[in-house]
């Protein structure tokens, strides 16, 4: 079996590759063990200045999770209930906090598809993240097409994307490119893909200094070729501000439904694909998230992730999409109107004592 990751360090540089290109990359449990096993070791490292992440496939950085795996641990007992299962949310969101806080730069080129999971382990804090996308950039938190809400700590970053951007990109699991990931905060820099091997040999000869400015500079000559201020998402930022203000569903849909733009009609058509109790849910989520610091976001994503599969709501959308292939999941309830405010407060309510809560040490 190959390794899922390849790790290693070259003077002051310490390096992932993600090695799981059959799967374009979908964390398995082993990755975030391993993952989390390294960043700790190197945190530690005097010698170690930096770290990056990338990918050893051309198609992803990362797709997400492993839905499949998913699917097939909660199917084989009971629902919700799989130590497995558990272990990985658990493990995932504590990777997700890590990185989050981690005290040394962390450089992550988000060349190709990079969805859920992969956001997880590229949105870190501002102060040390720095987040490069290329034209192969297909950046999604598309959970809600599967019956799923946007986890890895997305209540927390959508919520704080300029003006509605993260309600509309989390509702309706958008696909964006890199001009846009740029625009709406998600990304620090433009670098080609044909570019990333001598980016990656410049940082490796950083000996001292700030790996930032030295990346903004290796940059600088392809500024030019993106224009964020002109992205989909600037195009349609006031009509993204307006519809996605309110504080309801039902409201969002009526401010969609009652706009003649092709925009408004696309964005409507694509969230009556999504299942309707999560579309309430993650609503509630990334309302809930705007005013929580991170640890809590991932407390309470732990509890709703149990809920789902509580529910069963992600097992079906799984099965719709990636298992049987059918893309017709019989969603419940079916439709907007169905979902009342008592489905959606039950996926916030605690699943532990506070005491035994999982993630209970995060701070």
């Amino acid at each position: 079996m190959q390794n899922e990751i390849l790790s290693t360090t070259h003077r002051h540089l310490a390096r992932f590759t993600l090695n799981r290109p059959d799967a374009m990359n979908s964390l398995s449990l082993g990755m975030v063990r391993t993952l989390a096993e390294k960043l700790h070791e190197w945190q530690s490292d005097e010698t170690i200045h930096a770290v990056v992440i990338d990918s050893s496939t051309p198609k992803a950085f990362c797709a997400g999770g492993d839905i499949h795996f998913f699917h097939d641990v909660a199917t084989a007992g009971v629902t919700g209930g799989s130590a497995l299962l558990e272990d990985f949310f658990t493990e995932e969101y504590a990777l997700n906090h890590l990185i989050h806080h981690y005290p040394k730069p962390y450089i992550a080129l988000l060349d190709g598809i990079v969805m859920g999971g992969g956001m997880g382990i590229s949105q870190s804090s501002a102060a040390n993240r720095i987040r490069i996308v290329t034209e192969r950039t297909r950046m999604a938190m598309p959970e809600v097409k599967i019956g799923l809400f946007p986890d890895v700590g997305g209540g927390y970053f959508l919520s704080r994307l300029p003006g509605k951007l993260g309600t509309y990109l989390g509702l309706t699991g958008e696909i964006i490119g890199a001009a846009e990931a740029l625009y709406a905060d998600l990304a620090d820099v433009f670098v080609p893909r044909k570019a990333l091997p001598d980016l990656l040999t410049m940082l490796e000869n950083v000996s001292v200094g700030n790996y930032r400015d030295a990346i903004n500079n290796f940059a600088a000559p392809f500024k030019a070729q993106l224009r964020p201020d002109e992205s989909l998402l600037a195009k349609h930022r006031d009509a993204i501000d307006r519809h996605f203000a309110y504080g309801t569903v039902p409201a969002i849909v009526a401010s969609l439904a009652e706009d003649e733009s092709d925009f408004a009609k696309k964005t409507l058509n694509n969230l009556h694909q999504r299942s309707p109790l999560l579309v309430h849910v993650a609503l509630e989520q990334i309302r809930r998230s705007a005013n929580m610091a991170l640890a809590d976001c991932l407390r309470m994503e732990r509890t709703m992730v149990r809920r789902c599969f509580e529910h069963g709501e992600v097992i079906e959308g799984i099965r719709a999409l990636a298992i049987d292939k059918d893309q017709q999941p019989k969603w419940n309830p079916s439709s907007f109107e169905k979902v009342t405010s008592e489905m959606v407060e039950h996926f916030f309510e605690p699943a532990w004592p506070r005491s035994a809560h999982p993630l209970r040490e995060l701070r």
